[in-house]
């Protein structure tokens, strides 16, 4: 089936505007072609996996942003759902605690990444840095950083800094053998709305719902500035972000998972060659056990 990866992905810069990109983008697919596709590509994630641990010369991190009730939560459950989960790690993480602000913004993201050979999946990651923090400056106290005592001491200078630190941090691990795939699920405010609707009019899913939610709603435009400054600063051509449509969540699903099938490939992961005297044991035992009564 014909991909469309090439349509979520960009490299940033000022020309990036997320009006640009759509949030009900289908790929002329219905439901049904869509999830049978999404079962394909899961079974081949499964191999891509298990030559990605044979051949432990990389790593992937899968990252996950988005506004709440954007569906990150059932894209990692869909998605990774054919995966063996002892090579992959899942981190969903959540307001700093106090060991976490006691040391630099990056440092439990760097705690948490994959080890060669596995995958990593991070529910929200260190962009909430510049993200939440943009929209809340004073959260940014809370990391006791000499010279910012004050909220209105954290400005575009700041900022700019901070993209920098992500921008190296991410080189860093990419140079080192990590690939890295950074995923927003582009919600529209309306399907936000419903989805929150649901929540509440549904008891089973009551517990989904906060009322901090309908308060972050409420400084929406802020987040989509926050959003599309972040991406215009650190999408790369190594570690490009991809804007996923995301109204519909089978079509997310299906996206996301088609850009790891694509990524994977790239990597033309091979499974180790024995030396040719451990390949000759291995005749001489394979003999000796088909000879065996």
């Amino acid at each position: 089936m014909k991909t469309h990866t090439k349509k979520y992905l960009t490299e940033g810069g000022d020309q990036f505007l997320l009006k640009d990109f759509s949030t009900t983008y289908n790929g002329d697919l219905d439901k049904a072609a869509g999830k049978e596709e999404l079962e394909r590509v899961k079974s081949e994630l499964k191999n891509y996996q298990e030559a990605l641990y044979a051949s432990d010369s990389h790593s992937l991190l899968i990252i996950f942003q988005a506004m709440d009730a954007a569906g990150k939560d059932s894209a990692i459950e869909h998605v990774m759902s054919g995966l063996n989960p002892q090579g992959c790690q899942v981190y969903s993480f959540k307001t700093p605690n106090s060991e976490e602000y006691s040391h630099d913004f990056l440092w439990r993201h760097y705690k948490a990444l994959p080890e060669r050979g596995k995958i990593g999946i991070h529910n929200r990651s260190h962009y909430e840095n510049v993200l939440v923090c943009k929209v809340h400056p004073e959260y940014i106290l809370s990391e006791n950083i000499p010279g910012f005592t004050d909220a209105k001491k954290i400005d575009k200078k700041f900022w700019k800094m901070r993209y920098e630190s992500i921008r190296n941090f991410e080189k860093h691990l990419i140079v080192n053998g990590t690939v890295i795939l950074k995923f927003f699920l582009h919600v529209s405010k309306d399907e936000q709305k419903q989805r929150f609707l649901d929540r509440i009019e549904d008891p089973s899913k009551n517990w989904k719902f906060s009322v901090g939610d309908l308060k972050e709603r409420a400084l929406w435009d802020k987040y989509m500035e926050a959003y599309e400054q972040a991406i215009q600063e650190t999408s790369t051509a190594d570690a490009p972000w991809y804007v996923i449509p995301a109204d519909k969540k089978w079509y997310a699903r299906l996206a996301i998972s088609q850009v790891i099938e694509e990524t994977l490939a790239s990597l033309h992961l091979k499974y180790p060659v024995l030396p040719k005297e451990e390949a000759e044991q291995l005749e001489t035992i394979r003999k000796q056990l088909s000879n065996e009564k």
